[in-house]
């Protein structure tokens, strides 16, 4: 176990991130308005020499190696248990958090007794603005979204969904904020028993806020904090399996958010998922390879 005098700990889930993980790790040493974090960095058997990087630029950092890709929820709960702090950031390797990043998001739990998670501002290498707290799509929108979303994605149905007319200024209670980075609360999610380690990859980041407001938890957006985000640099390996398992994770999330008589749409919701599933198979398998797959949410 970590020292329990940390304040808030950071917990990394890598997967072949290259030098990425250690820039990250760098950030969230360089954020010291909080404290000094407890990092944890928890390996999903990357064989790129990032944990070697790693290493040897800051040999104090733990890494847990669990022998093998347990996926993003297994690795996040596997370094939270890791950890004694009472606020946790579960993140990606492949982001930058931006100076007072901690403080700000501390601040909101130490005012708010109910909140269980925030997310910061999170932005593309461009400095766009990466829409990371959004609602939970109706069955039209989220319809509307899968089709429509690529081409057009300034549609009603991609704007409600991912709140792209809200004022990204402005801090707000959200339905759910992602995963790429989210401080986490203790109390709150020990409360549901933390992350659904059934799903592999995407999804567990809605489906745990999910969790948690159904139990009269809050989840917020906090603008005063921010990261950079390179999108995709832990997929882009695999990006068959990321598609499928992406469809995948959709559906489970369906299956346990659908009761009484709103099962009925789970079939199909099997059906549709699996077309776009086989669809964008075949569109990264005609794309050229230097292209990254295009894994939208």
């Amino acid at each position: 176990m970590s020292d329990g005098n940390k304040q808030w700990a950071a917990v990394v889930v890598n997967y072949e991130a290259g030098p990425l993980l250690l820039a990250c790790v760098e950030s969230l040493l360089a954020d010291s308005s909080a404290g000094a974090p407890d990092i944890v960095v928890v390996d999903n058997g990357s064989r790129d020499g990032s944990v070697a990087a790693l290493h040897r630029a800051r040999p104090a950092v733990r890494v847990l190696d669990p022998g093998a890709n347990l996926g993003y929820a297994a690795a996040a709960n596997r370094g939270i248990a890791a950890s004694s702090a009472s606020v946790i950031a579960v993140c990606n390797p492949d982001l930058e958090v931006r100076p007072g990043t901690a403080a700000a998001m501390l601040a909101r739990f130490d005012a708010e007794p109910d909140l269980a998670a925030v997310g910061p501002a999170l932005r593309n290498p461009d400095g766009t603005q990466y829409p990371s707290a959004r609602a939970h799509a109706s069955s039209v929108d989220a319809v509307g979204h899968a089709v429509l979303g690529r081409a057009w994605p300034g549609n009603r149905f991609t704007r409600r969904y991912r709140q792209l007319d809200a004022d990204w200024r402005q801090a707000r209670d959200v339905d759910w904020v992602s995963g790429a980075m989210v401080f986490l609360r203790r109390a709150a999610i020990d409360s549901v028993g933390g992350w659904d380690d059934r799903y592999f990859m995407y999804m567990e980041d809605v489906d745990l806020c999910w969790r948690l407001r159904r139990l009269g938890w809050r989840v917020a957006y906090e603008p005063a904090g921010s990261a950079v985000h390179v999108q995709g640099a832990s997929t882009d390996a695999r990006p068959f399996r990321m598609i499928i398992e992406h469809h995948r994770s959709v559906y489970r999330f369906a299956d346990r958010r659908w009761q009484g008589i709103e099962r009925w749409k789970l079939l199909p919701a099997a059906v549709f998922l699996g077309l776009r599933a086989a669809i964008d198979v075949a569109a990264r398998a005609l794309r050229p390879r230097s292209e990254p797959p295009r894994v939208s949410g």
